[in-house]
C-alpha cells in the first residue's frame, strides 16, 4: 500500500509539472492557438500574460521543491485555484471537450496534498 500512495504521488506531482509547464509557457511566450482559445474564453492578452506568469511561478515552485518539500507544497496550493479557475471557466463555456487536462490538475493537486508526509490540515 506503500508502494502505491508513492506511486500516486510521483505521477502526481510528474502531471502537475507538465500540464503548467507546457500551459504557462504556451501563454508567456503567447503561442498563437493559446491566445486564440484563451480570447474565445474572454481573457485578453494582459490577463492571459497574469495568468501564464502565475501559473509558471507555480511551476518553479515545484521544480524547486523537489529539495525543499515547504515550496512544494506552497507551489501545488498555489496551483490549485488556477486548476480550479480553469476548469470553472470551461464548464461556463460549455466546453465539455477539453476540460479534462484542468480536471486532472486538480484531482493531481489533491492527490498530491493528501499522499504528502509532510502536509498536514489541522482544523
Amino acid at each position: 500500500m506503500k508502494i502505491l500512495v508513492q506511486v500516486a504521488h510521483w505521477i502526481s506531482y510528474g502531471y502537475l509539472i507538465y500540464a503548467f509547464g507546457y500551459a504557462s509557457l504556451f501563454k508567456v511566450f503567447q503561442k498563437e492557438s493559446m491566445m486564440g482559445n484563451m480570447s474565445n474564453f474572454g481573457f485578453g492578452k494582459i490577463w492571459t500574460l497574469f495568468i501564464g506568469y502565475g501559473e509558471l511561478l507555480g511551476v518553479i515552485g515545484l521544480f524547486i521543491g523537489f529539495w525543499m518539500h515547504q515550496i512544494k507544497n506552497i507551489s501545488t496550493l498555489w496551483l490549485l485555484p488556477f486548476a480550479i479557475g480553469a476548469l470553472m471557466v470551461h464548464f461556463a463555456h460549455n466546453d465539455y471537450k477539453y476540460f479534462y487536462t484542468a480536471l486532472y490538475c486538480c484531482i493531481a493537486g489533491i492527490i498530491l496534498l493528501v499522499t504528502d508526509k509532510n502536509f498536514k490540515v489541522i482544523l
